[in-house]
């Protein structure tokens, strides 16, 4: 599903009756199965704009488009991922995955089979039973990542899924994301403070500037796939890295 940001703003009421510009004016396009990744300071509204584009959040003006419908409320083909795993304690892995499934009355049976083909992609082959409490952090993600993923969403909004785990975490479940999308290919869309991860990730990152955010750069990964963690420590690696993070450095504060 391609993706339309077309002069994208989002202001917020603030005290006094005033107006807090939030985010934009934003135009991009994002290309069916493609990885996109945004960086920008803090509170520059990429997660605003991941928002608006789930139909949780109203633009102002302008607005985001999927194909040629204009999103103005949760589709069923859009599915968000946020940094908060939010599994249910009292359910099993098995059953906290199947959850989207039971809610849209798929029998058990093939709602459990689902699963079962999803578990070794999130290399969670031998956690089926387990509960929430026996998890560590990485594998709650995972398992939030096995939920979201069961949807088969067409577009796959992650708002810093990865934030609160460690490094070596991180990099293992970013991989792991790698893996199912390679599969499925959905486009993506995901909000992350870490340059590496994006560059290892995406097709693209989009660099947003200080509140309003707005574009300030747009820059082509043209690593090839798949991506193995060893290439961060390649030239080419390196250079991308560099240039994102000087975009980011000249953003006007």
């Amino acid at each position: 599903m391609q993706l339309s940001i077309r002069d994208l703003v989002v202001n917020f009421p603030a005290p006094e009756g005033s107006i807090l510009p939030a985010l934009g004016p934003i135009s991009t396009e994002v290309a069916d199965g493609e990885f996109v990744c945004i960086l920008g300071p803090s509170g520059c509204g990429k997660s605003t704009l991941v928002r608006v584009v789930a139909g949780l959040q109203k633009a102002t003006n302008g607005g985001v488009w999927s194909d040629t419908q204009q999103i103005t409320k949760p589709l069923p083909n859009v599915a968000m991922m946020f940094q908060d795993a939010n599994l249910m304690p009292w359910r099993t892995v098995r059953d906290n995955i199947a959850l989207p499934l039971e809610l849209a009355g798929v029998a058990l049976e093939q709602r459990y089979a689902t699963v079962r083909r999803l578990l070794p992609q999130l290399n969670l082959d031998d956690f089926e039973m387990a509960y929430p409490g026996e998890l560590s952090g990485g594998m709650a993600q995972r398992v939030a990542l096995g939920r979201v993923m069961i949807q088969e969403p067409r577009v796959l909004l992650l708002d810093e899924p990865f934030g609160a785990l460690d490094a070596l975490t991180r990099e293992k479940i970013s991989l792991d994301l790698l893996k199912v999308w390679e599969q499925t290919k959905q486009t993506v869309l995901m909000v992350t403070h870490d340059i590496n991860e994006a560059v290892l990730l995406s097709d693209r990152i989009i660099v947003l500037s200080q509140r309003p955010g707005i574009m300030v750069s747009d820059i082509r990964v043209d690593l090839p796939r798949p991506r193995l963690v060893d290439m961060v420590y390649t030239d080419a690696f390196v250079s991308l890295a560099k240039r994102v993070r000087k975009s980011i450095d000249l953003t006007p504060h």
